[in-house]
């Protein structure tokens, strides 16, 4: 949001905010199309402070410079909440949490996970520090949002902590050629091992015989988090949930494609059709 100049009206704000998710032209901006417009660029505005401080972890400068800029925004976070923010997209989060009771902790926990990727690069980690990697990068993402859609019960809870890891642990399985680019392989270490991997380089996992195992392990690990946000879903505010049913449908259907891709051929993307991704927002937007 640097772009923005500090003086901007609230409209113009809105307008660059709204901008900057269109552009990404991800799932999640076909999703929240379907949501009231208050609660649309709410959501909005929580996309691009999670695009900000990810851009800062995987910016091409020092550690020490990223957990400086990180520190910033956790001072910005603390701000918000104490009713002075002041950059730009602050003034416009501090609106969003008031109006939907967000919980400062949750953005905390995003940038908790963004510092693990700033230090990293994260190789093999254990299953429980990937859990929390996912909780944090994800399902504290997940759990602001189930707020703006309109339901804050603990099973709105209950789906943001399980779809949350579904839909990152879905992301590390489609991106594991570009994360291991940069040096980073998220398959946690206890799987590898079970499957006789000892190596923690990325691109020497990336091609040993036994990764294809160790995938679809991942994949059902996926598939189990899916379930259970399923389970939550059906008890909570049908209305408030299609967001994160057309989410859920989304990625459910991009992990299918990579298993029938398989994990031999690393280098083939994988991505859901615009058509495929409208009709499931609409599918599961309208019924």
């Amino acid at each position: 949001m640097s772009a923005v100049p500090a003086d901007a009206d609230e409209a113009a704000l809105r307008a660059a905010i709204r901008e900057r998710v269109r552009a990404a032209g991800t799932s999640f901006y076909w999703a929240m199309r379907l949501l009231p417009l208050e609660r649309r660029e709410a959501m909005f505005a929580v996309y691009a402070f999670c695009r900000e401080i990810d851009d800062i972890a995987d910016g091409d400068v020092p550690a020490a410079a990223k957990l400086e800029a990180l520190g910033q925004w956790r001072e910005e976070v603390a701000a918000i909440f104490a009713g002075r923010p002041g950059r730009p997209l602050a003034r416009v989060l501090a609106e969003v949490a008031v109006r939907h009771r967000l919980r400062r902790d949750d953005f905390l926990a995003l940038i908790d996970g963004m510092e693990m990727d700033a230090t990293g690069p994260i190789r093999a980690p254990s299953l429980a520090t990937l859990d929390l990697y996912c909780d944090r990068v994800a399902s504290a993402v997940g759990r602001l949002s189930v707020r703006i859609f309109g339901d804050d019960s603990p099973d709105a809870d209950r789906v943001a902590h399980a779809l949350g890891r579904a839909l990152q642990l879905t992301n590390i399985l489609r991106d594991l050629g570009e994360d291991a680019a940069m040096g980073r392989l998220y398959l946690p270490r206890e799987m590898l091992e079970r499957h006789g991997i000892a190596d923690v380089d990325p691109a020497r996992v990336l091609a040993h015989r036994a990764l294809p195992d160790v995938c679809a392990e991942v994949a059902d690990l996926a598939d189990r988090r899916f379930e259970e946000a399923a389970i939550a879903m059906a008890r909570c505010s049908r209305q408030a949930m299609r967001p994160a049913a057309i989410m859920a449908a989304v990625y459910r259907a991009t992990l299918q494609r990579l298993r029938r891709r398989g994990w031999e051929r690393l280098s083939e993307p994988v991505a859901l059709p615009r058509p495929v991704k409208i009709w499931l927002a609409l599918r599961h937007g309208l019924l």
